[in-house]
């Protein structure tokens, strides 16, 4: 989800998971070996000059991550991958009730997007390692006085809210070592 070449914008900061692209690639391989369904989301940002916006060329996506043949694409403008696209009636056609979710950013879209998989039904996997948090800006606003959270404590905190009651959250080797 979301793996984007506007993810590569120096706005967003600070960033974890260097790695995060390269397991992200893995799980598609498998997936992709397997003759498994594959489904990319990406995120059309709707704010003018964003870097996830189409007039920044943001919405391309990652080398190696790409769809390919008619691997399916969910364009999204919100947070939540289900909302205003067609993933949910993709999958329920499919017969799909387990998923495993990757991508960017994890306290934002790919929190948002597990808790609703979850609210919907589907048993989510969740591969930590294969996602990535940008640093918090705290300088401006109600935020001000608060410590600067960095990237990898993001991270770790958005996982640790979602391990266990959203999603089981594995590590991309654990992940594919149970395909």
């Amino acid at each position: 989800m979301d793996f984007q070449t506007g993810f590569e914008s120096p706005v967003w900061g600070a960033r974890n998971n260097p790695d995060a692209e390269a397991n992200a690639a893995h799980l598609l391989g498998a997936w992709r070996g397997a003759d498994a369904p594959v489904c990319h989301v990406r995120h059309i940002s709707t704010e003018s000059g964003s870097p996830l916006g189409p007039d920044t060329g943001g919405t391309m996506f990652k080398a190696g991550l790409t769809p390919q043949g008619d691997e399916p694409n969910f364009d999204k403008s919100v947070n939540s991958a289900f909302i205003g696209t067609g993933l949910e009636a993709h999958l329920h056609a499919l017969g799909e009730d387990k998923v495993t979710i990757c991508g960017l950013t994890t306290p934002h879209c790919v929190s948002t997007t597990v808790r609703m998989a979850a609210n919907l039904g589907f048993a989510v996997t969740l591969a930590h390692d294969a996602c990535a948090a940008f640093a918090a800006n705290a300088d401006t606003g109600w935020a001000r006085d608060l410590p600067t959270m960095t990237p990898e404590a993001l991270h770790r905190a958005a996982i640790s809210h979602l391990h266990g009651e959203f999603a089981i959250a594995r590590a991309t080797a654990d992940i594919l070592a149970r395909s």
